[in-house]
């Protein structure tokens, strides 16, 4: 195997075993720069090994092994690191009854996994901090593929990963699954991360590209495995239907020029049928075992996904349904944004003069929004009045900073114009 191969080899360990292996460290230092840090001796590592021996059976547990010997090295040479082992140590014989350092050392990589996904995603932090660590921790992800994947300087990536783990480190966020009250608050923290790295992908925020679908890959992975470490919890199914339904249309989204295809537009023969089949399995394990009760935000938005999944055709798309469904989340949610999607809903079940009315209701709600002038400007289209459309569509163009979108409404604009 080439120097080039082996490191082809190395990276595509690290992205599989990474998160596993800075769990476990975590749970043996108490400090997740700490772990990271040892994690990266362990690269650095195998970078500089396998080369000359070649990639090892499992390489996973040839990481670890290295990682381990790394933490141990540093505890019986560094006293300020064997008070730190001895506490954490101390804390875990009280926790669950097991003795000193040869605890902390024990693998249990599932619960591991759970808690650093907890601590990555800590309402201590920035919503940007939260995303930026879990792509780094969870995700296996260099800060240069962050910093690309969200058009920001690598530079400004990196400060967000350092004082994250700083205030980690200085408030003491315990490397822990919550319980209790608590518990509800940081599981929606979690999923609101996983489905930011997704929307980031789905509809970029900015840049020319349209999607970018390495970002919703890297969501839904993390959507199944937090679906498997918290197989009782709804919404993490809700959340992966949700994300699988809407990844089953990357093909049909984007026509060859690199244009936008409107979701009624789309040849439906091009949607990944497998990602479908999983969508609705993930989406049926969302639901209440009792129809009365009330369904969940992500579960709500996954059944309407499949409402356009379960369409032959989009002529065939059930509007009242998809609008009764809206309804639902807007009470659930409350979100100006939701009622917005409602407004788009109703506007095919019952008309577009219908749907003006509850978009007119949300001037204020939503100033800056593009997506709010650009709903507007169809409605007023459909409606006849193509001067204030077109005035609409170039509002929305001046408010988006996507530079294929912007294109798209323009384009309208000038077919709506008089």
């Amino acid at each position: 195997m080439s120097h080039t191969d082996t490191r082809r080899a190395v990276e595509a360990v690290w992205r599989i075993e990474s998160a596993r292996l800075v769990a476990a460290l975590t749970r043996m230092v108490g400090d997740v720069g700490l772990a990271e840090e040892f994690a990266q001796d362990a690269l650095v590592s195998a970078l500089e090994k396998w080369p000359a021996e070649g990639v090892p059976d499992s390489p996973g547990a040839w990481l670890t092994t290295v990682a381990k010997r790394r933490v141990v090295d540093r505890w019986r040479r560094d006293e300020r690191f064997q008070d730190r082992m001895a506490e954490l140590g101390r804390r875990i014989a009280e926790d669950d009854g097991r003795d000193g350092f040869d605890a902390v050392l024990e693998e249990d990589y599932g619960d591991d996994l759970l808690r650093l996904m907890f601590v990555c995603c800590h309402p201590v932090l920035s919503t940007q901090a939260r995303v930026a660590l879990t792509l780094r921790m969870l995700g296996g992800l260099a800060t240069d593929e962050i910093a690309r994947a969200f058009l920001v300087p690598e530079s400004t990536v990196a400060q967000r990963i350092v004082r994250a783990k700083r205030t980690l480190a200085e408030r003491r966020v315990p490397f822990e699954v919550p319980a209790g009250e608590d518990r509800d608050a940081r599981v929606a923290s979690v999923l609101e991360v996983v489905y930011l790295v997704f929307n980031e992908g789905y509809t970029a925020t900015s840049g020319d590209d349209l999607i970018r679908p390495e970002l919703c890959e890297e969501a839904v992975r993390l959507g199944r495995v937090l679906a498997g470490l918290l197989p009782g919890e709804r919404e993490v199914h809700g959340l992966l239907a949700l994300m699988e339904l809407h990844a089953s249309r990357f093909r049909a989204r984007v026509a060859p020029d690199g244009s936008a295809v409107p979701l009624a537009e789309q040849d439906r023969s091009r949607w990944d049928r497998m990602l479908i089949t999983r969508g609705m399995a993930s989406l049926l394990r969302s639901l209440p075992p009792d129809p009365s009760l009330p369904r969940g935000p992500y579960a709500l938005q996954a059944a309407i996904a499949a409402e356009h999944a379960r369409a032959p055709t989009a002529a065939d798309t059930d509007w009242t349904v998809i609008a009764a469904l809206y309804l639902a989340l807007v009470r659930e949610t409350g979100s100006p944004v939701v009622e917005l999607n409602r407004a788009v809903a109703v506007s095919m079940a019952d008309g577009p003069a219908a749907a003006l009315e509850i978009v007119d209701s949300l001037n204020g709600a939503l100033d800056g929004y593009h997506p709010l002038p650009s709903v507007r400007g169809d409605l007023l289209e459909r409606l006849g009045r193509g001067e204030e459309a077109a005035a609409e569509f170039r509002r929305a163009a001046a408010l988006t900073r996507n530079g294929r979108e912007r294109a798209l409404l323009l384009d309208r604009a000038a077919r709506a114009a008089p």
